[in-house]
């Protein structure tokens, strides 16, 4: 597993990281050690980045210092020496976090499909429910700046957090701004608060130390978050959902996000989520913005498409009372740093 991370998943984008799983393989200590964590931990990007958390704090600074020089084959070698010296702290980080990803890509897809919900709706306000939230960093969709590939451009122009998309195929984006966003509300199991010091750095760990332009994008939007922190609920979506519509004032739509959430969830706690939803639209509308796998969205559409194929649907739904409205509205590969609109607006 560590040798294919190394050779495959990393070589082409973190050299560093490649090195440093191959040594990771090659050590029958190192190996030994991971095991002393929980099966479900083994996985290189959670060790990488438990490592990578005691560079940041200072708890090994021959690690942080090769990180820092991008120096190959020094990580290589601090990282299976603090490995075997701080087994314990490896351990107890891998098992106490989760791996975060916050590819800030999302909300290339997320801000026109949010508008749009608006639009079917007829709604002057909305109010954003994420979930599966981590640090709530979609919730700030309408403060940051899009461009897209056909020169198109949605958001805040001024914001100091920019983002690029590429489209695929001919139908351009619909430029229609978002309404104003009245109500941020983010739902996790685990949620992440950017102004706590230990949250922020595991979110800086999570990174891979050799791609400073996506380091450099994380502390824009950490520093973008800090300035107005979303309410962030921690539990099952399903058991405290129906609080965070509670946030929402009565003149905003709310709107339902999940981005790559569902695919954690059971196909039960799925459905118990979508009758959630439902139940929220018994006194007023309700919209859900879903990008997932091909069909781990119920009610939306697949379009024909394989599941596992490489690319995610974008879905619409929208619940008036008893009326359910899904469609899919668009595909997105790469976390959204491709992205292919679908419907009619």
């Amino acid at each position: 597993m560590y040798r294919h991370f190394g050779e495959v998943d990393a070589a082409e984008t973190s050299p560093l990281y490649e090195r440093v799983a191959i040594a990771l393989s090659e050590s029958d200590e190192a190996l030994h050690a991971i095991e002393a964590a929980p099966t479900r931990k083994w996985h290189p990007t959670v060790i990488l980045a438990a490592l990578h958390d005691l560079a940041l704090a200072g708890r090994a600074p021959a690690l942080a210092a090769a990180y820092a020089a991008a120096d190959g084959d020094a990580a290589a070698g601090a990282a299976v020496d603090t490995l075997l010296r701080m087994t314990d702290s490896v351990v107890a980080i891998a098992v106490r976090r989760q791996t975060l990803t916050n590819e800030t890509g999302r909300c290339a897809v997320l801000y026109p499909a949010i508008a749009e919900a608006a639009r079917r709706v007829g709604a002057n306000a909305v109010g954003l429910i994420d979930v599966g939230c981590s640090a709530g960093l979609n919730l700030n969709v309408d403060r940051v700046g899009i461009t897209y590939s056909n020169g198109q451009s949605l958001g805040d122009a001024s914001s100091p957090v920019q983002l690029s998309s590429s489209i695929v195929g001919g139908r351009p984006i619909p430029t229609r701004a978002m309404p104003e966003v009245v109500a941020r509300v983010g739902v996790d199991l685990d949620p992440v608060d950017v102004t706590d010091a230990d949250d922020a750095r595991w979110m800086r760990a999570c990174l891979w130390p050799d791609q400073p332009e996506r380091v450099a994008r994380l502390e824009a939007e950490m520093a973008l978050a800090a300035t107005s922190p979303p309410l962030l609920l921690q539990g099952d979506a399903v058991e405290v959902v129906s609080e965070a519509f509670a946030r929402v004032p009565a003149d905003a739509l709310p709107v339902v996000t999940t981005t790559w959430a569902l695919s954690h969830f059971s196909l039960e706690s799925r459905l118990r989520f979508l009758r959630c939803l439902d139940e929220a639209a018994a006194g007023r509308a309700v919209a859900w913005v879903s990008v997932e796998g091909v069909g781990v969205a119920p009610t939306i559409p697949t379009l024909g498409d394989r599941r596992a194929s490489g690319h995610s649907i974008i879905g619409l739904a929208v619940f008036d009372r008893s009326t359910l409205r899904a469609e899919a509205i668009g595909r997105c590969w790469s976390q959204g740093r491709l992205l292919a609109w679908l419907a009619d607006s």
